[in-house]
């Protein structure tokens, strides 16, 4: 997707991974609440009815989500989700844009909430609760 067709804000997304790279190009925008990832839906995210697979929208709310806390977190821990839950509200088809708009909720000393609002062109297709165990990252 070539930049000019992005939406305001978003660029290549930095944090790449392995269980993500099928899905690339992956593009977000940080604000100073969240981490909002997008993408623009094609044949790599449907399933066999031609509608993106639930199970991309719920890696990449979880994914959202986490990096979200880890905005909130001190440098040396990281999360590990202990709870997913999502609600499909809606379907994607290929061509639409999805964007994964994060809500951060709280941070504790162990447990870190958030939520995540998924729309497709700007129309709910999904929502989504986290919560996520704190740990120290290993050295």
């Amino acid at each position: 997707m070539e930049a000019a067709t992005l939406p305001e804000s978003f660029s290549s997304h930095s944090r790449k991974s392995p269980v993500t790279e099928p899905w690339e190009p992956l593009y977000s925008r940080t604000t100073d609440n969240a981490v909002i990832l997008g993408f623009r839906a094609d044949r790599p995210h449907l399933n066999g009815r031609g509608l993106v697979h639930g199970g991309l929208i719920s890696a990449l709310a979880d994914n959202a989500m986490g990096l979200s806390c880890g905005r909130f977190l001190d440098e040396g821990v990281s999360v590990i989700t202990v709870n997913l839950t999502l609600d499909f509200v809606g379907s994607a088809r290929a061509g639409q844009w999805l964007e994964f708009d994060t809500n951060f909720v709280r941070a504790g000393s162990t447990l870190c909430f958030a939520q995540a609002m998924v729309t497709a062109d700007g129309e709910p297709c999904a929502r989504a609760n986290a919560v996520f165990r704190v740990v120290k990252k290993p050295h």
